[in-house]
């Protein structure tokens, strides 16, 4: 069951003097990544075939997930009014391909799968968060907070049922930890990579994974304020089965923020570098 629903956005709000250049790419990118949301019910519905309940659940998750792509696609096309959403879309999808003929988890169990997806909406409870934070644009703003509160739902979604998992296969608790870190790690694929060149960049430039990931990761990581992470970390161990809050987590997000800012600093440079590199080839051509 949604939440609330797209008419419900005060899209006269808009203000165009508010929009941040800078986040209209992302913005872009995170449309079409939300929007796919249908493949992977596709693929939970297949591995949880056997679970009605959550098979229900997935579709519904889905639903959101497309709601949540079209808010952003809406607001997308509002700051770029020359932008086709569904045109980028279209061509995300064409190739952008999930692994959908499977019939067990990539994750080697349905709790490690659940897992995983608590990190997914961790990370994007956490992002849109930031996101709503930084902007000054009201519209933005508050489609961003509607977002992060249904990340946060679909965040105790999968968290609970996976606790219903664990009790019938009972991974151990160092298994969930690889599984959460190896999600983790996953978020600099080709998904967001390749979002961000359909959205951002014309057909006839050929689809570059490191230009697009420092284009994508190096703006978006920026928005991010310590308070993200921790309440990010919070979540994470609170999916592995440790303490959300206490001594070790305040060490583990002080350290995650340190790796942040670090990532972030090789990002700009080179995302410097990849600039240079295009400037050469233009004086060249």
């Amino acid at each position: 069951m949604k939440h609330w629903r797209l008419d419900e956005v005060p899209w006269g709000d808009f203000h165009p003097s508010k929009v941040d250049p800078s986040i209209i790419p992302l913005v872009k990118a995170a449309a079409m990544v939300e929007r796919n949301g249908t493949e992977y019910a596709v693929y939970l519905r297949s591995i949880f075939r056997n679970d009605p309940a959550f098979g229900q659940a997935s579709d519904n998750w889905a639903i959101e997930e497309v709601q949540h792509g079209d808010a952003l696609g809406s607001w997308a096309q509002l700051a770029d009014p020359g932008w086709d959403y569904m045109a980028a879309f279209a061509r995300y999808q064409a190739g952008y391909k999930l692994q959908l003929d499977v019939e067990t988890s990539i994750r080697g169990s349905l709790t490690g799968e659940l897992i995983a997806r608590c990190m997914v909406e961790t990370g994007t409870s956490s992002y849109y968060t930031a996101l709503a934070e930084a902007t000054d644009e009201p519209v933005l703003k508050h489609i961003c907070r509607l977002i992060a509160a249904d990340e946060y739902r679909h965040f105790k979604l999968f968290y609970d049922h996976m606790h219903r998992y664990l009790a019938r296969e009972n991974i151990s608790f160092f298994q969930r930890l690889r599984i959460a870190a190896s999600r983790i790690t996953e978020s600099e694929d080709d998904e967001l990579a390749y979002a961000f060149h359909c959205g951002n960049e014309p057909e006839s430039l050929p689809y570059s994974h490191q230009r697009c990931l420092v284009a994508y990761m190096g703006g978006a990581m920026k928005f991010y304020r310590f308070r993200h992470v921790e309440r990010g970390m919070g979540m994470i161990f609170k999916a592995v089965g440790l303490k959300p809050r206490g001594r070790l987590s305040d060490l583990s997000a002080r350290f995650a923020w340190k790796l942040l800012q670090r990532r972030i600093r090789k990002l700009d440079a080179r995302g410097a570098g990849q600039s240079n590199d295009l400037n050469d080839v233009r004086l060249a051509a």
